[in-house]
């Protein structure tokens, strides 16, 4: 069953009070829930109220009906005739071929960092991982996961490519949809000393390291998920209750 999203809640998730409607577009509306939905504050199957939107945002239908066909195109949104917006619930196969991208792009997003980051994105990359560890530390969830999202997008930041950052951007937001779905209990996005392993690799200017302990970080990930635990296929329930 879809949760529903009162007034308050997405007032509370999208982190701010109503702004009147001048002070707010489309792309900010899309970012706000983009973040919500990476900190695991909005789960899949999320009904998306449009009046509950116009009144956390403060703007009309008209642009909340915008940000929700931006949210369906990067997938993030499922729009149901006659039924609504709802948060993305992926598939068991989705899962595995957002996996299967980012295992294709991270590595090489990782080396290209590397070479072109300079001493100051390096600097910003350990404050980054200091935030992450502070977060675990005083058992913040949502900032915890949340920066560790963050992590993946500031790599491709610190590469230098536009189009690679609007991908790990929205590949980040599918895996926590992801995660939401197929997670064990108490399983977030990442491991913070992972983190901590790749940017060892930054400080020795090794991009070949970067890109392997890439790869290694994501597979943990993807291992630690119950993909395929709940495709929903038929039950025999002959077999099921039968003596």
């Amino acid at each position: 069953m879809c949760a529903h999203i009162e007034v308050k809640d997405v007032a509370e998730v999208s982190r701010g009070n109503p702004v009147e409607a001048e002070e707010i577009d489309e792309s900010e509306i899309v970012e706000r829930i983009f973040e919500a939905v990476m900190e695991q504050r909005l789960p899949p199957g999320t009904k998306l109220s449009e009046s509950a939107l116009c009144d956390a945002f403060g703007v009309g239908r008209m642009r909340i009906r915008r940000t929700l066909l931006l949210l369906a195109s990067r997938e993030v949104v499922e729009l149901h005739a006659n039924r609504g917006a709802f948060i993305a619930s992926p598939t068991a196969e989705q899962a595995r071929e957002v996996f299967e991208a980012r295992l294709t792009l991270e590595p090489n997003i990782a080396r290209l960092a590397v070479q072109r980051a300079s001493d100051d994105d390096i600097a910003m990359l350990v404050r980054h991982l200091e935030m992450e560890h502070a977060a675990h530390d005083e058992r913040h969830r949502h900032d915890a996961i949340r920066l560790s999202g963050q992590f993946h997008t500031l790599l491709a930041q610190v590469a230098g490519n536009a189009i690679l950052l609007r991908t790990m951007k929205e590949l980040v937001a599918r895996t926590s949809l992801i995660i939401g779905i197929f997670g064990a209990p108490g399983v977030h996005n990442c491991r913070d000393d992972e983190h901590s392993s790749i940017v060892e690799a930054f400080h020795a200017r090794d991009a070949e390291r970067a890109a392997r302990m890439m790869t290694i970080h994501l597979k943990h990930i993807e291992r630690h998920l119950q993909i395929g635990a709940r495709t929903g296929d038929a039950v025999d329930l002959v077999k099921l209750f039968g003596r």
